[in-house]
């Protein structure tokens, strides 16, 4: 069996990205203190740069979850319209044959 995968909070990861800016550190060692790779800390790293900060950083993950979400409810009310619509030309034709 695969290892299970951590996540780590929002405030984790802000105060990791923090430690590297500290006199000295270094990407590899702050990784290593923490227990975590050092791809995953400069991802981190460049995730809330691009963002500008770990607030922006959130918003921008609530904002394509709630797109996303949005998504899914447009797919599925187009659906039910789309059935709606088969059956009310199903019913017409019925109605009109009697």
């Amino acid at each position: 069996m695969g290892q299970s995968r951590r996540t780590f909070t929002d405030e984790f990861k802000a105060a990791a990205v923090g430690r590297l800016y500290k006199p000295g550190a270094t990407q590899t060692g702050v990784a290593r203190e923490l227990g975590v790779t050092s791809s995953q800390l400069k991802t981190w790293r460049l995730e809330i740069e691009a963002a500008g900060s770990m607030a922006a950083l959130r918003r921008q993950q609530a904002d394509a979850a709630e797109l996303d979400r949005l998504r899914k409810e447009n797919k599925r009310l187009k659906l039910e319209n789309e059935i709606l619509e088969k059956a009310s030309a199903f019913f017409a034709s019925r109605a009109a044959k009697t």
